[in-house]
């Protein structure tokens, strides 16, 4: 049998495609996300074109004062006396903005005006009101634009799944008996010093069912009971830790044996792990999956952490390596049957 999608991949991306969504304008309404979410050249793109566009249009907006008020001409005028060697008299023509003669000065005089450069040619005088309001305004709309692309590059190159980069998950899982019980084991780690604060775990089987009046779920996700040395779904990710699900009659797994268990084509597990980055405060999630050839019967994860000069060493060469285990070639109920009859 062919081998199905997965759901969740193994570097944790979601392997789902939207299509035909027919509301686009409800991205639109959530515009600072949308941005957020694109991909970087888009963004770029996105960044470089609002300055662009801002700066054009409010140059457009300077030339048309300065040619209303007459500023071009008188602009024209003058250096053409200049350039013939006439004396004139005492200038009295008070310009809206000065040294502006055509559009390309009135572009310069716009970027001076947004990013605040200041070149000191060119200024705003108090013979236009309308050329005042104008900088107020040019002044409103850059720095609406600033804080909102600047605050959507901060948001990109620190999302949180950057974090989870170095959050690591066991390359396969094993199923071994523990405290005499059979038990789906994965080991999960953090490759960086800083801890993931109040970090959680939680483990999803998602398969394919049908109910009984019929009914067919593709993706039915099962929440399935975790178990770690510390107790509950919290855990203390300092050093890697070997977290079990005990297969009881409550799981999912409780029928699978090592005979059947690659017959499983329809299985995946999920696991999950959050927890706040100690460093931002950002909330990350890290997820990995693992379909039935990726769990190996009757294995166990080699003890990795040791003792060395007053404190404690991990080995991650040998994160994900494992030794055959006795283990019963028997499902859950099976073994449990068979422990009530001695």
């Amino acid at each position: 049998r062919e081998r199905r999608a997965r759901f969740v991949g193994k570097n944790g991306a979601c392997n789902v495609a939207h299509k035909n969504i027919r509301e686009q304008g409800r991205f639109l309404q959530d515009v600072f996300t949308t941005l957020v979410d694109l991909k970087w050249p888009h963004t770029l793109l996105i960044f470089t074109m609002s300055f662009l566009c801002s700066w054009l249009l409010f140059g457009m907006i300077w030339w048309l004062i300065a040619f209303a008020h007459g500023d071009l001409d008188h602009s024209t005028r003058l250096q053409r006396d200049l350039g013939e060697g006439a004396a004139g008299g005492p200038d009295t023509f008070v310009p809206c903005v000065t040294s502006i003669h055509s559009f390309t000065s009135a572009f310069l005089f716009s970027i001076e005006v947004q990013v605040t450069i200041g070149f000191g040619g060119r200024m705003v005088t108090e013979e236009c009101p309308a050329a005042i309001l104008v900088l107020i305004v040019q002044n409103i709309v850059g720095l609406v634009i600033n804080a909102i692309m600047l605050g959507c590059i901060f948001m990109k190159t620190s999302q949180a799944h950057r974090r989870a980069e170095t959050l690591i998950f066991s390359k396969h899982a094993v199923i071994a008996l523990r405290e005499g019980k059979l038990c789906f084991m994965l080991r999960v780690g953090d490759l960086r010093k800083s801890m993931i604060i109040s970090a959680t775990i939680r483990m999803q089987v998602v398969k394919k069912t049908a109910s009984l009046e019929g009914e067919v779920v593709p993706l039915n996700q099962i929440d399935i009971q975790m178990e770690n040395p510390v107790g509950g779904n919290s855990i203390f990710l300092v050093s890697p830790l070997i977290i079990y699900h005990v297969i009881d009659k409550n799981s999912p797994l409780y029928d699978i044996s090592p005979l059947n268990l690659h017959h499983h084509e329809d299985l995946e597990i999920i696991v999950i792990l959050e927890g706040v980055v100690e460093t931002t405060g950002i909330t990350t999630q890290a997820r990995t999956s693992y379909l039935a050839d990726e769990i190996l019967w009757g294995q166990r994860f080699v003890p990795i952490v040791a003792e060395e000069d007053g404190r404690y060493s991990v080995d991650y060469s040998k994160f994900g390596n494992t030794v055959k285990v006795p283990t019963p070639s028997c499902t859950a109920r099976q073994l449990e049957e068979d422990k009530s009859i001695m």
